[in-house]
């Protein structure tokens, strides 16, 4: 528990200033009209800060956890407020303008958090998550509020089945690409696209949503174990009022992010990243964590940590199993254990339970025989699954994910300025062997928001040409990226990157063995090419995107804006 001058605080202590004393009277009668009552307002109060909506499966079923976690709240002698926040589901808005908004909405969900908890003065705060930006969203809320609090991952999707085999989001896109193709029916298509999203949960995988769920767990501020239960399990109402109870343990013991938000901690959520071939997004969130914590954290630390990180994760897309499989398998735990006993990660880094991370894990349960996570003598690759390249195309760094190392591949720029475009060109079966694919102006600044573009991956993929061509971006191929389609390229072309001095036919060559991209031109070539760049006029003028674009920083820095 915190202490002033030496003198044990209350766990209410800061809500008081809302709710104690004669002149907070008309602030109780208002919290009185809406249910609360005066042994309520004693209490501590706690945010329960949801971001639960109906638009899409990842966090339809919050609302129902909500109500759990109040339940175990009020169980452990807390007062539980519930407020709500946004989402953006990339599965929905991938391959529209709406996509622009992912992104974005993480800070948003961020600031209303803060904001929120800030002028209520909680006490601690509760954050049910669920899907891509709802994760990250929320963990950077608590760490700028540092406050006791946890955050609670709504769990996986269940798989579809299709033809006797699990299916998952992605095998729609790679349907499309097959329907394009002439290789499957519309009906075919139809057939994939009615079965792959069973019901609540986020995508199956390890895609953004389940890779950031299992760093949450890593860093601890998702108490290990909770995450993994799946959206639909009967397990996970059990899982939610604990939680709830656990809150006033945390309150109680003073736990605040910033014991757990560490770079120990972030090295840890890389190499579980790294062993997995998790999404390349983990690599953005958790410079924004490092960020909002104030923890020095790199590209080149990171790719330093994938280095030396064996891949035992064997999870779609690189892989063959999804979340679900993992749960079954013993959960994150295993895999945590595994990397402590090969020394890739520390157990010694506290978790929101009050545990060290090898405390939390030390009581799993491996399923016998299973698959999912490999032993350390038999992994998947020696060396892990996020890899950093640099040359004179990305200065400041790209991303790619990889569960082995491809040939170097030189081919001609084929030079797109919009996401729109270059799938169009893609549809139209225009892209072929040896092909590198360029798309710009898609960047944190340019697009804004750095649209995922899963749909031209996953259709390339559908033409028999995902490990054929290279495809690079200043936006993002994260979650669903196979081959070489690299993502997250710094500079980005919108603030003059050399992306932005590209031509229709420069020879491009991304070799991973050596860490390296460029583009075959002379510095003279592209200082003549700079000279002549002009920055294109902003997408938007007015409203959340242009302040963003205004505000945010380039990917190699988490793309924030307000750390």
């Amino acid at each position: 528990m915190s202490t002033t001058n030496g003198v044990r605080a209350k766990p209410n202590q800061r809500s008081r200033t809302l709710v104690a004393g004669a002149e907070r009277a008309g602030a109780r009668a208002m919290l009185k009209a809406v249910g609360y009552s005066d042994d309520d307002l004693a209490k501590p109060l706690i945010g329960v800060a949801n971001t639960w909506t109906e638009i899409g499966p990842c966090n339809f079923h919050l609302r129902k956890l909500a109500v759990d976690v109040k339940r175990g709240i009020r169980a452990a002698g807390g007062t539980p407020f519930e407020f709500n926040t946004v989402s953006i589901s990339d599965g929905i808005t991938m391959g529209t303008e709406g996509m622009k908004g992912s992104l974005i909405s993480r800070e948003v969900i961020a600031d209303s958090i803060e904001l929120v908890a800030m002028s209520n003065m909680l006490d601690g705060v509760v954050a049910l998550s669920a899907c891509d930006k709802t994760i990250p969203g929320t963990i950077m809320a608590l760490i700028r509020l540092n406050l006791p609090s946890l955050m609670l991952y709504g769990g996986t999707i269940y798989p579809g089945v299709h033809n006797g085999r699990d299916i998952d989001l992605v095998n729609v896109f790679e349907a499309l690409g097959q329907f394009q193709a002439g290789e499957i029916s519309y009906e075919e298509l139809m057939a994939v696209e009615n079965v792959a999203c069973p019901g609540p949960g986020a995508c199956g995988g390890q895609f953004t949503a389940n890779t950031m769920a299992m760093i949450s767990e890593i860093i601890g501020i998702c108490p290990m174990g909770m995450g993994d239960v799946p959206a639909e399990d009967p397990e996970k109402g059990d899982v939610s009022y604990q939680a709830g109870k656990l809150m006033l343990q945390i309150l109680e013991n003073d736990i605040r992010p910033s014991d757990l938000v560490t770079r120990a901690s972030l090295e840890n959520a890389l190499a579980a990243s790294a062993a997995t071939a998790g999404s390349t997004n983990s690599i953005l969130h958790c410079l924004a964590f490092a960020r909002e914590a104030g923890v020095e954290f790199t590209l080149d630390d990171i790719e330093n940590i994938s280095r030396r990180t064996p891949i035992i994760g064997d999870l779609r897309p690189t892989g063959n199993y999804v979340a679900l499989d993992l749960y079954r398998a013993g959960g994150v735990p295993i895999l945590v254990n595994r990397l402590i006993e090969g020394g890739y990660v520390s157990g010694d880094t506290p978790t929101v339970t009050g545990q060290t991370l090898a405390g939390a894990c030390a009581d799993a349960v491996e399923s016998e025989g299973q698959q999912v996570v490999r032993a350390l003598d038999n992994p998947i690759s020696s060396s892990g699954g996020l890899v950093v390249l640099k040359g004179n195309l990305a200065p400041d760094g790209a991303v790619v994910k990889l569960k082995d190392t491809p040939p170097p591949l030189t081919g001609p720029a084929r030079v797109f300025d919009t996401e729109e475009d270059a799938f169009e060109a893609v549809s139209n079966r225009q892209i072929v062997e040896g092909d590198v694919v360029i798309i710009r102006y898609e960047g944190p600044v340019g697009g804004p928001g750095m649209r995922e573009m899963l749909q031209i991956t996953a259709a390339l993929y559908g033409q028999g040409l995902g490990g054929n061509v290279g495809l690079i971006t200043d936006g993002r191929f994260s979650g669903g990226t196979r081959g070489l389609m690299i993502g997250h390229c710094a500079p980005e072309a919108a603030v003059g990157g050399p992306i932005a001095l590209l031509q229709e036919g420069d020879m491009i060559t991304i070799d991973v063995a050596r860490r390296l991209i460029e583009v075959d031109l002379s510095e003279a070539e592209l200082a003549a090419r700079r000279a002549q760049w002009q920055a294109p006029t902003p997408n938007y003028a007015k409203g959340v995107m242009a302040k963003y674009a205004r505000q945010v920083s380039q990917a190699d820095d988490g793309a924030v804006t307000g750390a």
